[in-house]
């Protein structure tokens, strides 16, 4: 049985106020710093070139599912951000000739990447993480505005 008075439960079961119209711009500045961050590796720091890109696109899906699914937890987005985003590294370990065609397409190579990495792992966990974060942070900023103006 769930305590409601346990801060631990406020923190696992939080509800963000998602608006569509917000993670759908979320989504489009994520890809956009993605494909910069590929494209301008050369000016990038080596360890965020090298990484980013992966922490990026595991934003991005956790944007995504954040903004399929408003009314969810920030812990259940990001435990299906989490799932997806491994599954996908995880299936890069198959290597059949279908799916390799698949992958050297540019869209195919985006989303299903070319070889497993453990590495990619951290990445997509750091991605999420960042998400959870940002969602926290600005629902915090936002309440906090909001009660400011409702207690004029």
């Amino acid at each position: 049985m769930k305590d409601k008075n346990n801060p631990l439960n406020s923190r696992v079961n939080f509800i963000p106020e998602r608006n569509r119209l917000i993670y759908f711009c979320l989504i489009v500045v994520v890809v956009i710093l993605g494909i910069a961050s590929r494209k301008f590796s050369h000016e990038l720091p080596v360890f965020v070139a090298e990484y980013s890109g992966d922490t990026l696109w595991a934003l991005m899906v956790y944007f995504i599912f954040g903004f399929i699914f408003v009314k969810y937890t920030s812990l259940r987005i990001a435990i299906m951000a989490l799932i997806f985003s491994y599954a996908i590294e995880f299936t890069q370990i198959y290597q059949s000739e279908w799916i390799n065609s698949i992958r050297n397409t540019k869209l195919g190579g985006l989303v299903l990447g070319y070889g497993f990495l453990w590495s990619d792992l951290v990445c997509y966990t750091a991605g999420i993480i960042t998400g959870v974060s940002l969602e926290k942070y600005f629902s915090r900023h936002r309440s906090r505005v909001n009660s400011k103006h409702t207690s004029q």
